[in-house]
């Protein structure tokens, strides 16, 4: 009888079934569709209405990558001995390839055998490590405004997600007061504080990094044995520095970071990422990695390695486009009444908007509803965005023109 009472109490009650008859995971709790992925929806259904609308939210490059990438892929994957499953850790030519565009770009040198890991796109290995290292009763730190993946993948890992603001007043860096304040109550919360999550250049505020800033945050992980996760996809865009959180003294023993073929290459649908750390991290996110896909296509591989060593010009190429897109989205936001720095850099500007508006949503629909323009909300990246919007500089300087022009004569 007690033994029938002690499995009672340790038994989890089962959900109910979902309407489809499926029990959906405790773990989808709290977590909604991603907001693209509703919103394109939307914007779906309104260009079926005939509204053709100018989608300026998304940062999805639509320029194409170099021509001797896109050669090497169509070579490679003619060939008959490219299609089987792959090494787990990525071939060594890709991995090399990573490892060496390091060394040339951000001065870091990294073992190419033991401190590279190929990824399925960097979002992919944000969920790695979040499944990797963090847990039920632990707590990560999370930028306010932020990626909000970083927030679902922590809250999919059954961790709790603590946000630490980055203000502009702050100039978008952390506050460390705050930081040790969140540390000190992690455990009376959810549990001791894990990891943290960082990212500089910083989206979507376009932030660059500050040395001493990072710095002081690597003594700060040492000092509480916290793991950083630097995000560090948007490096080359409009920045003539770009830099990785490892070329700093010390970072290797705190710090696991993720980087991207996505947007310095314009190869985001390819999927090519990568997470750059000590070797005894390596071998633990590849624990989780090995048990979820099965290596990546060779051809692609191969091409992201072509990629890696493109030059300088290819660079200064990229960007010359984007500079003259960003003028552009200038113009438009002071047609909205916004404020903004021209300072940032990445393919986003981020603005304040005017007090015209309740929030960047309201902001949002109005131009989506009488514009037929769409236009980010910064609420979606934390409650610290509310006051803003974010515009892609994924379009060309058509595009640009025509949302300028639908915009004023709706005004």
């Amino acid at each position: 009888m007690n033994q029938g009472n002690e499995l009672k109490k340790t038994t989890l009650e089962i959900p109910p079934l979902g309407s489809g008859g499926a029990i959906v995971a405790r773990r989808l709790e709290g977590i909604g569709e991603y907001y693209f992925s509703q919103k394109l929806r939307e914007i779906d259904e309104l260009n079926k209405q005939g509204k053709n609308i100018i989608n300026l939210g998304i940062g999805s490059p639509d320029l194409p990558p170099h021509p001797d990438v896109v050669k090497v892929l169509q070579e490679e994957a003619a060939k008959p001995n490219t299609h089987a499953y792959q090494n787990y850790k990525g071939s060594p030519i890709l991995r090399n390839a990573i490892a060496n565009w390091y060394a040339t770009w951000y001065g870091v040198t990294v073992n190419a055998d033991t401190e590279v890991l190929p990824l399925i796109g960097s979002k992919e290995g944000i969920m790695h490590i979040c499944m990797t290292y963090f847990e039920f009763g632990a707590t990560v730190l999370v930028p306010n405004p932020g990626y909000p993946t970083y927030s679902s993948a922590v809250k999919l890992s059954g961790a709790t997600p603590v946000y630490y603001s980055l203000t502009e007043a702050n100039n978008y860096q952390p506050d460390f007061n705050e930081l040790e304040e969140l540390v000190a109550q992690a455990p009376f919360r959810a549990g001791r504080v894990r990891g943290i999550f960082v990212n500089y250049p910083h989206m979507p505020t376009g932030q660059l990094p500050n040395v001493a800033v990072l710095n002081k945050l690597i003594a700060f992980a040492k000092k509480h044995n916290i793991l950083i996760v630097h995000d560090n996809p948007y490096s080359f865009i409009l920045n003539d520095t770009p830099m990785s959180l490892l070329s700093l003294e010390g970072a290797k023993d705190v710090v696991i970071e993720l980087n991207s073929l996505s947007k310095s290459q314009n190869m985001a649908g390819w999927r090519v990422g990568m997470l750059v750390a000590a070797k005894d991290r390596i071998d633990e996110v590849l624990r989780f990695k090995s048990n979820m896909d099965s290596g990546m296509f060779l051809p692609v591989q191969l091409a992201a390695a072509k990629a890696l060593s493109l030059g300088k010009n290819w660079y200064d190429g990229v960007n010359a486009i984007y500079q003259e897109r960003r003028i552009k989205v200038f113009e438009l936001l002071d047609l909205l009444g916004c404020i903004y720095s021209k300072n940032q850099v990445g393919m986003f500007v981020w603005a304040k908007i005017s007090a015209t508006y309740k929030d960047g949503f309201a902001l949002s629909d109005d131009v989506l509803y009488k514009s037929n323009v769409f236009i980010t909300p910064g609420g979606i990246f934390g409650s610290a965005g509310n006051g803003y919007i974010r515009v892609s500089l994924c379009g060309s300087v058509e595009k640009f023109d025509e949302a300028i022009i639908r915009i004023r004569n709706t005004k």
